[in-house]
């Protein structure tokens, strides 16, 4: 069997940070966590698709063995204002026990623990089953081609994973207090009002499609979803954007478009608000006389994890490594679990996500070294 010495996680989220892998660039990340894998005798391939890599990982034989999965993601946000950051964004320095650097919260340093842990797991203690790691370069992005490619690779292949942790952050402020055990769906809906352009002195010659528009949008922004679930808050509509593109305060538009996003719960489907959300049209196009378009895009829908071995599983070993017994929460946005729950039970642990997608991104290296105990302690009681 290969052997390797033991993978310090922190070196690892460093080599990482490292490669400026900006959705869709990979930049390196993923052929650094391909050669280590490889050298500790995971099995390895790529499942590219559409100018995005993507790494599949297996120790052990694939077939009725059990088998425990770990996905996550090494692409990353942009780092915007590169003048406002006070560290480098891509040079993971270290600076009073924080590394810092886009990618070092969300989430890099999530991935180095679970390979560091998965592959010191397998070497000391090789395991009666399989360890899969899958991981992604379009998790930021639109994710069409990435854990989507990913899975669907392993259908092909015969491979596949029992149970599967996640390892996006997932602690509001303190280590270890969150594991996700669902998410709401997301879904955007973006509408077009088309009136009659006209001179403001003259609106009887005109159609204004404002007035439809903000009746539209007050319509949807005031009406109550739902008052939550047994494991979800209520969901909830924003409007995200209203625009004319008229700059001339005596002329009325043809024409306004506008946005909402919608989180929603197990009460609804994107199905079932769409359909609410056509009702809505038609009333008001019929109040108005004007035309409606609409574009509907549906990110994910909801889904949960009920609470059962595995939340369970996963709490102790949170617990046993940080003294905090973690409530079981499907808060926050989608993650890439969305696609996972179709294969398999999945849930999620990770960091504390506070500074994710900000500033100076950063993490607090002895959190790195408490979440690769904390995957470490799962594979051993799994494969108890």
């Amino acid at each position: 069997m290969p052997h390797t010495s033991p993978i310090d996680p922190v070196d690892l989220t460093a080599k990482l940070v490292r490669c400026p892998s900006v959705t869709p660039a990979d930049a390196g990340a993923l052929d650094i966590l391909h050669d280590i894998l490889s050298e500790a005798g995971f099995t390895c391939a790529w499942a590219d698709r559409g100018g995005i890599r993507n790494l599949f990982a297996r120790w052990g034989s694939k077939g009725n063995t059990r088998s425990f999965g770990f996905n996550g993601h090494t692409d990353v946000v942009p780092v915007g204002d590169e003048a406002a950051w006070t560290m480098p964004p891509f040079g993971a320095e270290i600076k009073d026990g924080i590394m810092y650097g886009r990618g070092t919260t969300d989430m890099k340093s999530g991935v180095a623990a679970f390979v560091a842990a998965a592959i010191d797991f397998v070497q000391t203690t090789p395991p009666d089953g399989s360890v899969v790691i899958t991981i992604t370069g379009d998790e930021e992005g639109e994710s069409v081609d990435g854990t989507l490619a990913l899975l669907e690779h392993m259908e092909r292949h015969g491979e596949r994973m029992d149970v599967c942790l996640v390892g996006e952050p997932t602690c509001p402020e303190k280590m270890g207090e969150m594991i996700k055990i669902g998410r709401r769906g997301s879904m955007t809906v973006k509408f077009r009002v088309i009136g009659k352009q006209g001179h403001s002195a003259y609106p009887h010659r005109a159609n204004n499609p404002l007035p439809a528009m903000m009746r539209l949008m007050d319509r949807l922004a005031s009406h109550e979803l739902d008052a939550g679930t047994d494991h979800f808050d209520p969901s909830t509509l924003a409007v995200v954007t209203v625009d004319t593109g008229n700059l001339a305060t005596n002329v009325i538009p043809a024409d306004c478009t506008a946005a909402v996003n919608i989180r929603f719960n197990d009460t609804h489907s994107g199905e079932s608000l769409t359909e609410w959300i056509e009702g809505e049209v038609a009333a008001v196009r019929q109040a108005f006389g004007v035309q409606v378009e609409t574009h509907v895009k549906i990110s994910g829908e909801s889904f949960i994890t009920p609470p059962g071995d595995l939340s369970a599983m996963v709490s102790d070993a949170v617990a046993a490594v940080t003294g905090v017994t973690p409530q079981l929460s499907t808060t926050g946005g989608t993650s890439d679990a969305r696609f996972v729950k179709s294969h398999c039970p999945v849930v999620e642990f990770g960091l504390v996500g506070q500074s994710m997608h900000q500033v100076d991104e950063h993490v607090r290296i002895d959190h790195i070294h408490e979440l690769k105990s904390i995957y470490s302690r799962i594979l051993q009681d799994y494969f108890a």
